[in-house]
């Protein structure tokens, strides 16, 4: 069964990847929206909880769009447990000092950037989707409650945290689903490294600088 085939499960993580790449891009770019003004990202708040009215009722649409990426989220990560078990069972020793040195940083932090991606989600969806843990909490006035979350310094903090691990999450993983999806070859390895690089900077800086403008008053 694809399913339980250890390509099988590597190609679900590199499909499920992509998916929510696409998705980090689209968000970080509406994210960005808030500099132009109260207004502009709060209208573009409103157009998301809109899309495809009348053909759909209200927010149907974005909330079938939640499910599937939270389907992909699961199955990425579903993969990367079940994937992490076979290699500590295919491999009982523990690596030695020299092999351990030798792997890359971002793949020894893959499993730890992972846990703090994942915890993050949660936070971010109580936060600005369930409005439960921000401090303004208004349904519709999402630029009031962005600027109200992240004048918080502890809850930028966290945030940063988490972009940085999504960061070295995306580099790794992009050169790692290359190899998966076989796009990957000798002759393309120097503009695969370099596009995983600009890919992970760019979405780490990109959404690391909302929070931190809100937190210097560039963004009240």
């Amino acid at each position: 069964m694809f399913w339980r085939s250890t390509i099988g499960k590597k190609a679900v993580m590199a499909v499920t990847g992509a998916v929510m790449l696409l998705y980090l891009l689209a968000h970080m770019l509406g994210n960005l929206k808030i500099f132009f003004g109260r207004e502009s990202f709060d209208e573009y708040a409103h157009w998301l909880r809109s899309i495809g009215v009348p053909a759909l009722h209200g927010a149907w649409l974005l909330w079938i769009m939640r499910a599937l990426l939270l389907a992909a989220v699961v199955l990425h990560a579903a993969s990367a447990y079940q994937l992490s078990r076979r290699d500590l069972r295919a491999r009982p020793q523990k690596y030695s000092h020299r092999q351990r040195l030798e792997a890359s940083y971002a793949v020894n932090t893959m499993r730890y950037g992972g846990i703090i991606i994942g915890l993050f989600i949660i936070y971010h969806l109580l936060d600005f989707t369930a409005l439960t843990l921000n401090r303004n909490g208004v349904e519709g006035a999402a630029y009031d409650n962005v600027v109200s979350s992240f004048s918080v310094w502890w809850v930028t903090l966290f945030y940063i945290i988490a972009m940085l691990a999504l960061g070295l999450h995306i580099h790794h993983g992009f050169w790692s689903a290359a190899r998966t999806l076989g796009v990957h070859s000798a002759a393309r390895e120097k503009n695969l490294k370099a596009v995983a690089t600009v890919l992970a900077v760019l979405l780490s800086a990109g959404f690391m600088v909302v929070p931190i403008a809100v937190l210097a008053g560039l963004v009240d």
